[in-house]
């Protein structure tokens, strides 16, 4: 069922045409949505009308119009066209059979800003707190009165056995096979029990993998003095998709941060040089749109000024280590960045220009003016000009330029959001691309009969056999062929062996190289992308099925619980990478602001077997960024430190600290078996070796 739909209605100083006076009742209307209406009657002489409606993935028709389809109350394009985010469309008073067509990339809810004096449509998606505040669901649950609870441990710990629950810190002893404690109010009824007499630790293993997966740019700016490398600048609006600042060195000072959630792993987003410059965001072009996420590499073997040198991210991978934590490294083997402007100047390639004369002498202080909008960068660049070879060449990748191979329409030879689409298929012996050929401070040097699929594992590998990266997170993995993958894979091993050959005291153990991969849309499923080098895959189903209930009541978890410990624990070459919030879906804090239900969540995820995934921010109730019409930037947004000093925020970042290390503390809640004890109390326990706990979930408090 959909929610409720919201609506905000606002005064305008003006009033219709339409009124032949103040006793005619005002003319009224709807939003139609694929022909339905979706609200009640909205009534023209209030101004300028927003609500915010609820829409599935897809292509969706959408008009204002009466019941009785009339025209002068009827209002749509002049003609079937897109509607775009982020801008006010015009209409026709009378397009009675006319509407837009609005495609959505992500379901949820979005705002309708109706304008009838204009008339236009804008619409955005619903990021933004208001007094209409989205509310989740009721989900049955078991009660619980906050009291004492007693669960039946018979056949788990002998009578005698000291057990302490690790939320709250008290002991008590099992008797007549029994246990009484009172959970604390902060943990929401969950008790964390262990043997007082802790078994010894077991040596790490990627099978009860908790990794931090933060947005280096948008954690912690550590040095102010590398934002603006290559000239790249702030918008002075909403900097949706600028520099912020973050760096190795910001992340470094907060290792003990990540530590303290209990997390052994820290997924980092792409590193290499990027594109210097910026495009247009979205369809409207609102904003300029930089690489600070780090999926539009220029050169792969230098790291972006802008997240710091080979010095810092040095310190960073030893600090980590000495934390017991690894580096996870995102890789994009699909695809290069975008021309830009700044690249075109930094690269010297001039010719593939037109209208400089009209550019600032640092191209990349461009601003439109004139009616322009940010994509409006356009004009300077001459996309048919005979000189695009001295670019990446068309031996090395597919795009609408000319002299290169034009991008498919498959998985493998498509192009992902018009990026260049590398020929990894290809076996051809090629030489560096023509602009890192040309570049002066470039590490990349020509390789004997390599192909571009050789030369991207190499120049991957090398950060890997220079510093200690412990594994890899491929992105786009479906958009490449799994032999690439499974070289990948082969390659990576070999350096990070050589890596804890040449440091044998930095290296923490003998574990080979890990890779978990961006199969979009992948549930818990085993398939050829483990044969082909991938040790797991992120789970999409978590989020999109199980979190909102399972955070609303954790004794709803227990068919989920049961599912994954059987399936991913008891297969030694299967896992996967479960979450909640990521950079490319949604932020689960988003959707509901609600600090209580975050805490919830916290009990249902923190404890789900398999490895599991925070995106920065999950702990904290980070809240969403303005996203200029383009979706997936609400979710990226600064990490909220200021927030944290004290109040709700900080004590939920304590919630969730509880949990993570009593996951780090026991690996048998991420790799043991799952079996339920009861249904009131919820309870369970899981076991993996000498390791034994079990949780206990009182229920909701009355």
């Amino acid at each position: 069922m959909r929610p409720p739909l919201r609506l905000d209605l606002r005064l305008s100083p003006l009033w219709l045409a339409l009124l032949a006076g103040p006793a005619l009742a005002a003319p009224q209307v709807h939003l139609y949505v694929d022909g339905k209406p979706v609200a009640g009657a909205l009534t023209l002489d209030k101004g300028t009308i927003s609500l915010t409606h609820s829409l599935s993935k897809g292509s969706h028709q959408i008009r204002i119009g009466d019941a009785a389809n009339s025209c002068g109350t009827s209002f749509g394009p002049s003609e079937t066209k897109p509607l775009p985010f982020g801008t006010a469309q015009p209409m026709d008073k009378c397009a009675k059979d006319q509407s837009f067509t609005l495609r959505v990339m992500l379901a949820g809810d979005y705002e309708f800003t109706f304008n009838p004096d204009t008339p236009s449509l804008k619409v955005l998606r619903a990021t933004k707190k208001s007094e209409f505040k989205r509310q989740p669901p009721e989900e049955p649950c078991i009660a619980w009165d906050g009291g004492p609870v007693t669960v039946s441990l018979k056949g788990v710990w002998p009578d005698g056995t000291r057990l302490r629950d690790a939320y709250s810190g008290q002991e008590a002893l099992v008797k007549g096979g029994k246990l009484t404690l009172t959970p604390s109010k902060e943990s929401g009824g969950l008790l964390l029990l262990e043997p007082v007499a802790a078994a010894k630790a077991e040596p790490f293993s990627w099978d009860q993998a908790s990794v931090y997966f933060l947005l280096t740019d948008r954690f912690h700016n550590g040095d102010p003095g590398n934002d603006h490398s290559f000239g790249r600048q702030k918008d002075g609006q909403d900097e949706v998709a600028t520099w912020h600042g973050g760096d190795f060195k910001g992340l470094t000072e907060k290792l003990d941060y990540i530590k303290s959630l209990g997390m052994n792993a820290i997924w980092i987003t792409p590193m290499v040089e990027q594109v210097h410059g910026f495009i247009g965001g979205g369809e409207q072009g609102n904003f300029p749109f930089y690489a600070y996420h780090g999926y539009w590499a220029l050169d792969f073997t230098k790291i972006d000024p802008n997240y710091g040198d080979e010095e810092s991210l040095k310190t960073l991978v030893d600090e980590a280590h000495k934390r017991g934590m690894r580096i996870i490294l995102d890789v994009v083997m699909n695809h290069a960045g975008y021309a830009t402007l700044a690249d075109l100047q930094d690269l010297g390639l001039d010719s593939l220009t037109q209208n400089t004369e009209k550019l600032p002498a640092r191209w990349n202080d461009w601003r439109p003016s004139g009616g322009l909008n940010w994509h409006g960068y356009n004009q300077f660049i001459d996309y048919q000009s005979s000189d695009w070879s001295k670019w990446w060449g068309p031996d090395w990748v597919r795009a609408g330029l000319p002299g290169y191979p034009q991008p498919g329409t498959d998985d493998v030879t498509g192009s992902v959001a018009g990026l260049p689409d590398f020929l990894t298929e290809s076996s051809k012996a090629v030489g560096l691309p023509p602009l890192l050929a040309a570049k002066k401070d470039t590490r990349a040097k020509p390789l004997p009969n390599a192909s571009v699929s050789d030369y991207l594992i190499a120049w991957h590998t090398d950060w890997v056999r220079r510093f200690g990266i412990d594994g890899f997170r491929a992105d786009t993995v479906k958009h490449l062929e799994p032999a690439v993958w499974a070289r990948l894979k082969q390659e990576g091993t070999a350096a990070l062996k050589e890596w804890k050959a040449a440091n044998p005291s930095k290296a923490l153990d003998a574990l080979p190289f890990y890779m978990v991969g961006e199969v979009w849309d992948h549930g818990v499923a085993k398939d050829f992308w483990y044969q082909n080098g991938f040790d797991s895959l992120i789970n999409f189903d978590y989020q999109r099925e199980f979190a909102l209930p399972q955070a609303q009541c954790m004794a709803v978890a227990e068919p989920t619980y049961a599912s994954y410990a059987s399936r991913i624990n008891q297969d030694p070459e299967f896992n996967v990478l479960s979450y909640i919030s990521s950079h490319d879906t949604k932020l689960f804090f988003g959707d509901y602001q609600d600090v209580s239900l975050q805490r919830r969540v916290a009990n249902s995820f923190m404890l789900l077997p398999g490895g599991i995934q925070l995106y920065y921010g999950d702990e904290s109730g980070r809240g969403l960024a303005k996203d200029g019409g383009v979706f997936d930037q609400s979710v990226r947004s600064d990490m909220n430190w200021q927030e944290l000093a004290s109040g709700d925020k900080a004590e939920l970042v304590k919630h969730w600290q509880r949990l993570g290390q009593f996951r780090a503390t026991h690996p048998a809640v991420a790799a043991g078996s799952h079996k339920k004890l009861s249904d009131a109390p919820y309870s369970f326990v899981r076991e993996k070796g000498a390791d034994k706990v079990v949780v206990v979930f009182a229920g909701r408090q009355k």
